[in-house]
């Protein structure tokens, strides 16, 4: 009788609680990095400043998602990504231009995060390769 219980308690919550979907047109940036550690410096160090003081930043100056990754299977494994998201196209070229470099406003947004990432240099150095995705 518990069984049945918690059973019908399970299907009665998951019947009504809502699902989150991506919208079509929902834009993301998979940026891969590579990092490069300076002396003294631990990955859990420079990781921990990046999810605490880099992601804020972004999303507030570029008016994005962002959110740090790591790879647990597959080819990138143990790798780190960022993954930025936009709620168009549109919304991510206010700040890009089509080569991808930044536009004028994109330029200011990237001055505002200076004394961020000029904090996070003295950690190390993270480059990246991105695709940008757009949902069908």
């Amino acid at each position: 009788m518990k069984k049945l219980i918690l059973i019908a308690a399970v299907i009665l919550i998951a019947g009504s609680t809502s699902c989150q979907t991506l919208p079509k047109g929902t834009c993301f940036g998979f940026h891969v990095m590579t990092i490069n550690l300076d002396p003294n410096v631990t990955m859990n160090q420079f990781l921990e400043f990046y999810k605490n003081k880099v992601v804020s930043e972004y999303e507030k100056n570029f008016q994005a998602n962002c959110y740090l990754l790591k790879g647990i299977r597959g080819e990138s494994v143990n790798c780190y990504s960022v993954m930025i998201s936009w709620k168009s196209v549109a919304d991510r070229d206010k700040f890009f231009k089509e080569d991808g470099s930044l536009n004028e406003i994109g330029q200011a947004a990237s001055d505002k995060m200076k004394p961020v990432m000029d904090e996070l240099a003295k950690l190390g150095e993270a480059t990246s390769k991105y695709t940008d995705w757009v949902i069908q």
